[in-house]
């Protein structure tokens, strides 16, 4: 077992039985020109993120890590998207809408791919979501019990919706959770200030934060052991 420093007490964690999860780190919510930017945001606070979460992805690899890579994507077709979703935020480009990276937030896309830096490798696993839980309507639940998964590190974007999401709904299931802080944004700084302030209210109710180097200084060392 690994002892991390973490908030709001030590995170405790077995590298066989952990999985690290990067969500959404694609293109249409990474770079201008995407769906994020079509929604009146800055990107660029998002992207800052891409080479810690690189470093969090080579501490993962190294020590053997489960990785999993999420991507908000729908049908061609839209059958997986309620209307509910496509017409919320006044957007400028809805989703399904051409863009300058192909449809928005279609699978199979330009824009719906994760960014090149953060690209998986061979082995790992990428799951198509329809919603901003990874659970929903994905074989992630069926993949973290076949390999006997109990504990989560998470990265990515954006902190309050597919992220935070995400955790709650793998707290639900059991799953222990941790939060890389810096390897995690919001287009709001403040949404990104109060979801970790949740995550680990009232004695860890979702999860445990943790800084990056402080998350891959623990797998070296356990890597180096």
């Amino acid at each position: 077992m690994i002892r991390l420093d973490a908030r709001p007490f030590a995170y405790e964690f077995d590298p066989a039985r952990t999985a690290l999860v990067v969500i959404d780190m694609q293109r249409d919510f990474v770079e201008p020109g995407g769906f994020g930017a079509a929604l009146g945001n800055d990107v660029e606070p998002v992207a800052a993120i891409i080479p810690t979460v690189r470093k969090l992805l080579d501490g993962a690899r190294a020590a053997g890590l489960t990785i999993v890579h999420t991507r908000e994507c729908h049908l061609p077709d839209l059958s997986d998207c309620p209307p509910a979703k496509r017409e919320r935020g006044a957007p400028s480009l809805k989703i399904g809408d051409p863009g300058p990276m192909g449809r928005i937030l279609i699978a199979g896309e330009p824009g719906a791919e994760i960014v090149p830096e953060l690209a998986a490798l061979d082995g790992e696993h990428v799951i198509d979501k329809p919603g901003k839980g990874a659970f929903y309507a994905t074989p992630l639940g069926d993949l973290l019990a076949e390999k006997g998964i109990t504990h989560l590190i998470f990265a990515g974007v954006t902190t309050e919706v597919c992220v935070q999401t995400t955790m709650r709904e793998a707290n639900d299931r059991g799953f222990e959770c941790l939060l890389a802080e810096d390897a995690t944004e919001s287009y709001f700084p403040a949404f990104k200030q109060a979801t970790l302030e949740m995550i680990r209210a009232q004695g860890a109710i979702v999860g445990w934060t943790a800084p990056t180097d402080a998350i891959v200084a623990a797998l070296s060392m356990e890597t180096a052991a």
